[in-house]
Protein backbone atom coordinates (compact mmCIF):
# COMPACT_ATOMS: atom_id res chain seq x y z
CA UNK A 1 0.00 0.00 0.00
CA UNK A 2 1.15 3.51 -0.81
CA UNK A 3 0.13 6.84 0.70
CA UNK A 4 0.45 10.27 -0.85
CA UNK A 5 -0.33 13.71 0.52
CA UNK A 6 -1.30 16.55 -1.80
CA UNK A 7 0.51 19.55 -0.36
CA UNK A 8 -1.71 22.03 -2.18
CA UNK A 9 -4.88 20.60 -0.65
CA UNK A 10 -3.57 20.23 2.91
CA UNK A 11 -4.97 22.98 5.15
CA UNK A 12 -3.25 21.92 8.38
CA UNK A 13 -6.19 20.62 10.40
CA UNK A 14 -3.96 17.96 11.94
CA UNK A 15 -6.56 15.20 11.92
CA UNK A 16 -4.35 12.93 9.84
CA UNK A 17 -1.35 12.85 12.14
CA UNK A 18 -3.65 12.55 15.15
CA UNK A 19 -5.07 9.37 13.58
CA UNK A 20 -1.72 8.00 12.38
CA UNK A 21 0.88 8.98 14.97
CA UNK A 22 3.27 6.22 13.92
CA UNK A 23 3.07 7.18 10.23
CA UNK A 24 2.69 10.97 10.05
CA UNK A 25 4.17 13.93 11.90
CA UNK A 26 3.50 17.66 12.08
CA UNK A 27 5.78 20.52 11.13
CA UNK A 28 6.37 23.83 12.93
CA UNK A 29 3.30 25.36 11.26
CA UNK A 30 0.91 22.55 12.18
CA UNK A 31 0.79 20.97 8.73
CA UNK A 32 1.54 17.32 8.13
CA UNK A 33 5.31 17.27 7.61
CA UNK A 34 5.09 14.66 4.84
CA UNK A 35 2.86 16.77 2.57
CA UNK A 36 3.84 16.70 -1.07
CA UNK A 37 5.29 13.19 -0.72
CA UNK A 38 4.32 9.67 -1.70
CA UNK A 39 5.77 6.53 -0.11
CA UNK A 40 5.10 2.91 0.72
CA UNK A 41 3.27 2.37 4.00
CA UNK A 42 5.29 0.17 6.36
CA UNK A 43 3.84 -3.20 7.22
CA UNK A 44 1.45 -2.98 10.13
CA UNK A 45 0.47 0.65 9.53
CA UNK A 46 -2.07 0.22 6.74
CA UNK A 47 -5.06 0.79 9.03
CA UNK A 48 -3.48 4.03 10.28
CA UNK A 49 -2.95 5.18 6.68
CA UNK A 50 -6.58 4.50 5.83
CA UNK A 51 -7.78 6.25 9.00
CA UNK A 52 -5.66 9.31 8.19
CA UNK A 53 -7.08 9.47 4.67
CA UNK A 54 -10.67 9.24 5.93
CA UNK A 55 -10.03 11.90 8.58
CA UNK A 56 -8.82 14.54 6.12
CA UNK A 57 -11.63 17.03 5.37
CA UNK A 58 -9.89 18.17 2.16
CA UNK A 59 -9.26 14.64 0.87
CA UNK A 60 -5.59 15.56 0.55
CA UNK A 61 -4.49 12.03 1.45
CA UNK A 62 -4.76 9.13 -0.96
CA UNK A 63 -4.00 5.49 -0.27
CA UNK A 64 -3.61 2.96 -3.06
CA UNK A 65 -2.50 -0.63 -3.45
CA UNK A 66 0.33 0.12 -5.88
Amino acid sequence: MFISIDGARCMGHGRCYAMAERLLTDDDEGFVAERGRSWEVPEGLTSEAESAAHACPESAIAVRDS
